[in-house]
């Protein structure tokens, strides 16, 4: 077992340690605030703090990890060995010229999301916003890079020491937006989207419209089957976010009373993990996320616990306490629409600490790494382009035994309009993904 010496223990210590040292490393240990204690262990240890207690291995500290409340905070950002690092230390003592306790809880906890920002047109943080994205390691998952330096120093002095590190695995997710494209919405939208075409002058969209209303060709976005064939095939376990929600301005799926709707959702649930996808206008009311989670929950007969907000509408820490007080268990939203890469800095799910109340929650976070609107809005990549682009971050993932989350649309795979050639640009991302 390893022994781990701190000046005082406090939520965010706790949270840190079992962060780094217990999911991303593996290792038993135990802490003690007792020096003598600590000085008189024969075996593998180190201490944390600003003063090192005796000559064995040393992390110099900085002072976030043992204080309460948010705070504007130098990050202290720098390099070694070609790592971007953050809170960098002159602590000549220290085994390493950085604290990456306090750069790993900086990142994961978002404590900058916490802080004054500039929003984007939907409200959100942005990419640009971040740290990562100013400096530059945006598409690095630091914080499992900066473990696997805290692993070598540790394996330096103790080569016996057991870890039992994380394991790679590819998790594709799929939002569903509107589940088709042109059936079951109604006949007042079906006849203002034959209008539309007709005053855009899109006479082949009106045509294919009126194809698949007479059930002469199938729905374009009704590409289930093919998405289950492709992860079945692959190995791979995907989790599909239904949005289940009142029609509103930007949230237009189909009628949440539509039987062929509803049959679909529940034949999803046959096969793959089924959570919601609460709406953009949830997040400007507590009444109207609790209604579509139970509404789901009843179509389902069992109790929803997963998660991904509509536009990735993300407001910390008020987004994340209103899905814990609906017993959801798992949020997938951690990710930027604007550009793709690790908004936490991790790649591995982890649970939410709630700066405000400086304490751990029950709800675990699953961040995702690339979505196909990032790099088709937002990145205006090419179709080769994206599959080489989520191919490197895949390897970024794989380096480090992380989780390569993808998050998808029905509507991407449709091989219509400027989706044209993406059920391909996905199948080839997943394939080097699963390898």
């Amino acid at each position: 077992m390893l022994l781990v010496f701190l000046p005082r223990e406090t939520n965010r210590t706790k949270y840190t340690f079992s962060l780094i040292l217990g999911k991303l490393l593996g290792i038993d240990y135990q802490i003690t605030t007792d020096a003598d204690v600590y000085r008189t262990r024969v075996g593998p240890k180190f201490s944390y703090g600003r003063v090192a207690p005796d000559d064995s291995l040393h992390f110099g500290a900085d002072n976030l990890l043992f204080q309460r409340g948010i705070d504007s905070l130098e990050t202290g950002f720098g390099h070694h060995e070609g790592l971007p690092v953050l809170f960098r230390s002159s602590n000549q003592k220290s085994a390493l010229p950085f604290d990456l306790f306090a750069a790993a809880f900086y990142m994961v906890s978002r404590y900058e999301e916490y802080l004054p920002y500039r929003r984007d047109e939907f409200g959100r943080f942005s990419a640009r916003e971040s740290l990562a994205f100013k400096k530059g390691f945006l598409h690095r998952p630091v914080v499992n890079l900066w473990a696997m330096l805290l692993r070598d120093e540790l394996l330096r002095r103790w080569p016996s020491l057991k870890m039992k590190l994380p394991v790679y695995r590819c998790e594709p997710t799929v939002d569903i937006d509107s589940a088709f494209s042109y059936k079951h919405k109604g006949f007042l939208r079906s006849v203002g989207g034959f209008a539309r075409n007709l005053r855009q002058l899109d006479f082949q969209q009106a045509v294919v419209r009126a194809k698949v209303l007479a059930g002469t060709m199938p729905d374009p976005f009704d590409v289930f089957e093919q998405f289950h064939q492709l992860h079945q095939r692959l190995g791979l376990e995907a989790v599909y976010f239904v949005l289940f929600a009142d029609y509103g301005r930007l949230d237009k799926n189909i009628p949440v009373q539509n039987y062929p709707f509803r049959m679909l959702v529940k034949s999803l649930a046959d096969y793959a993990r089924v959570g919601i996808h609460p709406s953009y206008a949830s997040n400007s009311g507590f009444n109207t996320l609790r209604r579509e989670v139970t509404r789901l929950n009843q179509l389902l007969n069992s109790e929803i616990t997963l998660s991904r907000q509509h536009f990735l509408k993300l407001d910390l820490p008020v987004t994340y306490r209103n899905l814990i007080n609906l017993n959801i268990a798992h949020d997938y939203t951690m990710g930027f629409a604007a550009d793709a890469g690790f908004r936490a800095g991790i790649c591995v799910p982890y649970p939410f600490y709630d700066l405000d109340l400086d304490t751990v929650t029950p709800l675990t976070i699953h961040p995702f790494t690339v979505m196909d609107g990032t790099m088709k809005d937002y990145l205006n990549l090419d179709n080769q382009q994206a599959v080489e682009f989520a191919c490197r971050l895949a390897d970024e993932v794989k380096a480090v035994g992380g989780v390569f989350s993808t998050l998808w649309h029905n509507e991407t795979h449709s091989e219509t309009g400027r989706w044209t050639g993406w059920s391909e640009v996905y199948r080839q991302i997943l394939e080097h993904a699963s390898s």
